[in-house]
């Protein structure tokens, strides 16, 4: 009689673990695998092709002073985010979340971080040297970028689709996020996350080495 509860119960302890190794497994893989999205507008060319959107081009300085271009974005993943300075709200715990990322694919050739600076006439070279230094920024991975007031709204606006709302860039238009943008090595939008959120960045985490086994 003790065989046969103990063959029941063994019966039935696999009939339950079974198929919740079955989810887990499945789950894993999913969240493992399972292709990003690709965002953004599309277009049709004259062949009838459907054109996936892709960031813009610009030229910048960073934290060195140095003129940085989009060029060196080419076959990286790139995690792209607006901040200034002088912020004291979102920012801060923001960027933490972009420093714990940059550390944790510290030796990742295939990542480029950029922030973008939303007051760029306050946010100069020296003053983002001086930011970078607080957050121990690793300047071969992770570039402040300062520039045109124009020019960065336009690509918030019309290449990263950081906002709905409408602006020229001039000193009475500003723009504050908290989104951290995740781009593929063909320089279309993969995702928007929560810089704030502890579960969305480590949802980034997690897409980042999804978008890294893709071709």
């Amino acid at each position: 009689m003790k065989q046969f509860k103990r063959s029941i119960w063994l019966i039935t302890s696999i009939l339950i673990a079974v198929p919740l190794i079955a989810f887990s497994i499945v789950h894993w893989y999913q969240r493992s695998y399972d292709q990003l999205p690709v965002l953004g507008k599309t277009t049709i060319n004259s062949k009838g092709e459907i054109i996936q959107h892709q960031i813009s081009s610009f030229t910048m300085r960073d934290q060195d002073n140095q003129v940085y271009s989009s060029d060196a974005l080419k076959n990286k993943i790139v995690l792209v985010n607006f901040f200034f300075t002088a912020c004291s709200s979102v920012c801060p715990k923001m960027m933490k979340h972009v420093k714990k990322i940059q550390d944790a694919f510290a030796d990742d050739t295939s990542l480029a971080i950029i922030s973008f600076t939303v007051d760029p006439k306050r946010d100069d070279p020296q003053r983002l040297n001086m930011y970078s230094s607080r957050y121990k920024i690793n300047k071969k991975q992770w570039n402040l970028l300062t520039g045109d007031k124009r020019e960065i709204y336009k690509l918030a606006r019309n290449s990263f689709y950081l906002t709905a709302t409408d602006g020229d860039g001039g000193d009475n238009d500003f723009i504050h996020s908290d989104q951290v943008i995740l781009v593929d090595k063909h320089q279309h939008i993969r995702g928007y996350y929560d810089g704030t959120d502890d579960k969305a960045m480590n949802d980034l985490q997690n897409d980042i080495k999804k978008l890294e086994y893709e071709k």
